[in-house]
């Protein structure tokens, strides 16, 4: 496996509450993977230690070969690992074109002393602008780019997400659960844009997701995780019919 991402013997406590007791994990690059287990099995408590929200007890978080354990998120951020959340938070008095515009990483147009010079940086925005609208014609959003961010749907603003995601220079998308609270219709929209991007973009999403019935049709691998460990990792058919991934779903 030509692995972007990988975990390597990461532990985790809360007090007395081990989250994370060992886990190892291998995310290929230009793959769709996905995270399942039941709840309080650790998918979340993992992807946040991967973004550095949470710094790990042990163990060690690499990305692209570089040991990033216990970075802060904004230096992970700046190294095009990016993490979404379940529930979007997008600047609701920003239009949605300029949700996505906001998220360009390196903007010299924002630079106290290189504002004055248009000419350093007009180029550079015009180029972002492209992107964007890109962006949106991809997601099926680009009939809203003048909407407040407000107006959209749950499953519009988690795609927004996905492209605000892009606009920053992301090469691997952490998502927590992004069909939660979707209508199937459009969670399999969404699924479609993600396999779209990976195609296109070449771009690695490593996903927590409990609507197995939708994400198993998408994903190239999955990770079961049960009381803080990977409990069996392969291919969607193998996984879900494993019976240590039904008992940790039915218990026994």
């Amino acid at each position: 496996m030509s692995s972007i991402l990988a975990t390597h013997g990461i532990m985790k406590s809360f007090g007395g509450v081990v989250a994370l007791n060992g886990v190892d994990m291998e995310v290929e690059n230009g793959s769709v993977t996905m995270i399942m287990g039941p709840n309080g099995s650790g998918k979340t408590t993992l992807i946040n230690v991967i973004a550095g929200i949470y710094k790990p007890e042990g163990g060690q978080v690499t990305y692209n070969g570089i040991n990033i354990t216990g970075l802060p998120p904004h230096k992970i951020y700046e190294l095009g690992l990016v993490r979404t959340f379940q529930v979007p938070h997008p600047f609701t008095k920003l239009t949605v074109l300029e949700n996505l515009l906001v998220a360009l990483r390196d903007n010299d147009g924002e630079h106290f002393l290189k504002a004055p010079l248009k000419t350093v940086w007009i180029k550079k925005e015009e180029e972002a602008l492209d992107f964007a609208l890109k962006l949106l014609q991809q997601l099926k959003l680009d009939h809203l780019w003048n909407e407040q961010s407000y107006t959209l749907s749950g499953g519009q603003m988690k795609l927004l997400e996905i492209g605000r995601a892009l606009m920053s220079g992301a090469k691997v998308i952490l998502m927590d659960e992004p069909l939660s609270g979707i209508n199937p219709v459009l969670a399999h929209e969404i699924f479609s844009h993600i396999l779209n991007l990976k195609k296109d973009l070449g771009i690695t999403f490593l996903i927590v997701e409990h609507r197995l019935e939708i994400a198993l049709q998408y994903v190239d691998y999955v990770y079961a995780m049960d009381r803080g460990k990977i409990v069996v990792s392969g291919e969607p058919k193998k996984v879900i019919n494993d019976p240590r991934v039904i008992e940790a779903y039915l218990g026994g």
